[in-house]
């Protein structure tokens, strides 16, 4: 089948219902893949041009009709940036960037798939049926071999997808996550009671070290967060980013649009001592599954991180049922919460054959120390091995 092809510089070129209609078809697809959150990021300024993060998305049509999304059917698309830098990332390619630049090379701009500042997994190649996303993927091979980029990077995709792509040319990687995973429990003294004694006893001792803070918590859906909620949190965020010396990603107008956008997938939990606020924590979720995302605070209280971005999410996905709870990037501390790791993929293309091979050969290593790290982790579960 023909498709036709276009490359849009901004999601409002893509009807909302059509983009959300070919997301919600996806096997595995998640809240950051829908148009609230990528058309937020962008209008923001968040992840925009300015900031290193120029639109190019790929969407296929197909169908008679002459116009954008007019009587056509969105068949396929893929997130995609030009990049200028390699931030926002969370799979790191910066010693390939000193590489090239060593050599005299330039490493950007390069391509990237991804769903800025967001290490989670789901698709990437956006499509209706295998032969759309088969179209999918020659497209983006005829893109980036036309264009004058270094390198194609698809980051985050699930396993098949990941296979697809290295059919296609792309070399594999893998890496690690800590996911956490409802046992059904009937409630967290239910989920403690699973875990090694150690570990209970830990965290009922970071549990009430808050509370002898004086902390007391609140959770606040995201469709009963008001603005100064958003403001909180605004400055919570920013000035855990200036503790660090960073440079935070996002901003205020961000917070507002997903708080207006996408209300039923988010959750604040803001800590307060004495009607004052001191630090927040943001999660996403829909009905399967909780990404641990955002947290700030205004001054530190020893074990509140764990309290609120761990602990009181926790809880929330107990009451709601929610099966998964994905803890964001790296973390092997996770472990010691009953978070267990699991593997993550992405895919990358050089258009330099030396350093492709060289690169190529990197990664056959580090698969290989990844496997046996994950070997090494399987056998440090922190759940009970007998009854005690």
């Amino acid at each position: 089948m023909n498709y036709r092809t276009h490359i849009v510089s901004s999601l409002s070129e893509v009807k909302q219902a059509s983009w959300d209609a070919l997301v919600q078809a996806q096997d595995g697809a998640s809240p950051f893949l829908s148009y609230a959150f990528l058309h937020a990021l962008h209008e923001s300024g968040s992840a925009s041009p300015e900031t290193g993060w120029q639109p190019q998305y790929i969407v296929l049509y197909e169908g008679k009709d002459g116009g954008k999304d007019g009587g056509e059917v969105l068949a396929a698309a893929l997130p995609l940036y030009v990049k200028g830098h390699s931030y926002g990332e969370y799979v790191f390619d910066w010693a390939w960037a000193e590489a090239y630049g060593r050599h005299g090379l330039d490493y950007y701009p390069k391509l990237l798939s991804a769903i800025p500042f967001t290490p989670v997994s789901g698709p990437r190649l956006l499509a209706r049926d295998a032969s759309a996303r088969a179209a999918l993927v020659e497209v983006l091979k005829a893109t980036q071999g036309a264009s004058e980029v270094s390198s194609t990077h698809v980051l985050f995709p699930p396993e098949d997808q990941a296979r697809q792509l290295e059919a296609a040319g792309f070399m594999l990687r893998s890496g690690v996550q800590f996911h956490w995973l409802n046992g059904g429990y009937a409630s967290f003294e239910d989920f403690l009671s699973t875990l090694e004694h150690k570990k209970r006893k830990n965290i009922r001792a970071e549990r009430r070290k808050v509370r002898e803070a004086g902390i007391s918590l609140r959770r606040v859906r995201g469709r009963d967060a008001v603005d100064a909620d958003w403001v909180l949190f605004n400055r919570c965020y920013r000035n855990t980013y200036r503790a660090h010396f960073s440079t935070p990603y996002l901003n205020l107008d961000f917070f507002r649009r997903i708080g207006a956008t996408m209300p039923d997938n988010i959750l604040l939990v803001i800590a307060e001592r004495a009607g004052q606020p001191v630090a927040a924590s943001l999660v996403i979720h829909d009905e399967t599954t909780l990404y641990g995302r955002y947290w700030g605070e205004l001054e530190h209280v020893p074990c509140l991180h764990f309290e609120a971005s761990y602990y009181q999410p926790l809880e929330f996905c107990i009451e709601r049922k929610i099966a998964v709870f994905e803890g964001g990037a790296q973390g092997e501390h996770k472990m010691a919460r009953g978070f267990l790791p699991v593997k993550t993929w992405s895919a990358h293309w050089l258009a330099h054959p030396s350093f492709a091979d060289a690169v190529q050969r990197f990664l056959e290593r580090e698969a290989g120390g990844i496997d046996d790290y994950l070997d090494e982790l399987s056998e440090r579960t922190p759940f009970r091995g007998r009854m005690e």
